[in-house]
């Protein structure tokens, strides 16, 4: 979403005041062409014979999204049976999607078997379990086909990750029928105009020569595997809320939004920083306010910032809302969970009705005799 002299614009000239009038507020808003560079950006900074993206779905699991991603060539990465179940709704075949579980029942794991996933088993303790459930297969360690790093999503210096990854090809060495190296995700997004953010082209660059002297080095090509989550997501995400209430106190101005910790935790649970912008009033007078929302408990999305002057009934945006936003978001409080809407090619397509309170009784049981 950019601003356009006067008004703010998403992607093809859709009105983002027009959505909340056709969809309710508040509101999850995905730009498809925003998913679609990050992709496109990704792939086309490594330089490998054999590159495979595996969109890390926990960050935003709507089936549509699924489906768009998938579209665009990526497989999946996956942490529970669930998102297994989803990414096979989607169309993804059993080979393309990656299981990564934590801490899991063996009950789980062998779903994920019967399904014909790739299954990732990270501990010994685990391994030895499964050698015992399923010793006709190979993934029981008589055939180590892949090395995997997990990182999280603070990559800021080339040179840390290529440390982290000359420890992985030493150790690739010791084992003769690899197919693949997968380095897991850990790409930094900006959260704040002209934050810091990993620089991928430079990335791609150093990492791609290195690898492909290490496969010479190992004898065949490898498969280069990555696992981003919040880098193809995160930027394309919006969430659009309405201000109910301006409160003025001797030390603080405070704006009162329609919706909480339950739609996004992210600035009370990790003290995560959205940008927030009055979509109503782009260019009024900047004021300092904290932005509230109306869940019983400490519920601020950010405190002292720089807004254009905001009035009751104004629409707000929160950026960056499309990782371990929505995903993330509860019925707290006894409040629905919001629509979600899919943009791409200047049309909005609905992906996810709002809630309403038959969803919230639908797998309650009553009892009657009291």
């Amino acid at each position: 979403m950019k601003l356009h002299s006067d008004h703010y614009e998403f992607p093809g000239g859709i009105d983002p005041l027009t959505l909340t009038e056709k969809y309710g507020s508040p509101l999850y808003v995905y730009e498809g062409e925003t998913i679609e560079r990050q992709y496109r950006r990704l792939a086309g900074a490594f330089s490998v014979p054999r590159l495979r993206i595996h969109y890390a779905c926990k960050a935003l699991t709507n089936i549509s999204v699924l489906r768009f991603i998938r579209r665009l060539g990526a497989g999946l990465d996956t942490v529970s049976i669930q998102e297994v179940h989803l990414g096979l709704r989607a169309g993804f075949k059993p080979e393309e999607i990656l299981y990564t579980p934590n801490c899991v029942s063996m009950e789980e794991i062998g779903m994920a078997v019967e399904l014909g996933v790739h299954i990732n088993i990270d501990n010994l303790s685990i391994l030895e379990v499964f050698g015992h459930e399923y010793p006709n297969l190979e993934a029981t360690g008589q055939v180590v086909e892949g090395m995997h790093m997990h990182t999280g999503s603070d990559i800021l210096d080339a040179d840390i990750f290529l440390n982290a990854a000359e420890i992985l090809f030493a150790t690739a060495m010791n084992f003769s029928e690899l197919r693949y190296i997968d380095f897991g995700s850990g790409f930094k997004v900006p959260y704040v105009e002209g934050g810091i953010s990993t620089d991928i082209e430079e990335l791609g660059a150093r990492l791609s020569s290195r690898f492909n002297a290490f496969c010479q080095e190992y004898g065949r090509d490898l498969d280069l595997l990555f696992e981003p989550g919040k880098f193809l997501v995160s930027e394309a995400g919006h969430f659009l809320v309405k201000t109910n209430v301006i409160k003025t106190t001797p030390s603080t101005l405070f704006a009162g939004i329609d919706s909480g910790l339950n739609h996004l935790i992210r600035p009370m649970f990790y003290d995560a920083h959205h940008e927030i912008l009055n979509v109503s009033r782009p260019l009024g007078k900047p004021r300092i306010y904290t932005v509230v929302g109306y869940i019983c408990e400490t519920d601020t999305f950010g405190s002292n910032r720089k807004i254009a002057e905001i009035q009751e009934g104004d629409v707000l945006c929160l950026k960056n809302a499309g990782a371990y936003c929505f995903s993330m978001s509860s019925n707290y409080n006894s409040r629905y969970r919001p629509a979600e809407v899919f943009l791409y090619k200047g049309k909005d397509h609905l992906i996810r009705q709002r809630e309403t309170l038959e969803d919230l009784l639908r797998n309650q049981i009553e009892i009657t005799s009291f």
